[in-house]
């Protein structure tokens, strides 16, 4: 199959390799927050929390029960290894954000924000209302 000539990568193969290796070594553990919000700790291959040497980070999705069919999740990813706020991690983060909440998250409408020094930003998956 020939790749799309409109698509084009910046990141060399050492780097996309490097990212590869991230997400499949990405692990979550679950620590009860309340009835309406989640806590998950996220562990990472070659980062982690400076002071603890755990988590490099954590996911707190948040569930606001706007009726009976319909629920809008907020969710907040804040890692703490500063590792991961140099700017040349900024794929990274993006590909293991995007991986965390379709993990976690799944298929549900959710506003994201992203806690990563430099690498921070916000963003809105929001699913198509035709399907």
């Amino acid at each position: 199959m020939d790749k799309d000539p409109k698509i084009i990568n910046f990141l060399n193969e050492e780097q996309q390799l490097f990212i590869q290796n991230e997400l499949d070594n990405l692990r979550f553990t679950k620590n009860f927050r309340s009835q309406t919000a989640e806590e998950w700790y996220i562990f990472l291959d070659q980062f982690h929390d400076p002071r603890t040497g755990g988590a490099a980070g954590k996911t707190i999705i948040h569930y606001d029960l706007l009726g009976n069919r319909d629920v809008f999740i907020n969710t907040t990813i804040i890692f703490d290894d500063p590792h991961l706020f140099d700017k040349k991690q900024q794929q990274l983060i993006y590909q293991l954000c995007d991986e965390i909440v379709n993990r976690l998250v799944g298929f549900a409408d959710t506003l994201l924000s992203v806690h990563a020094g430099e690498n921070s930003y916000e963003a809105e998956y929001v699913r198509n209302k035709e399907d």
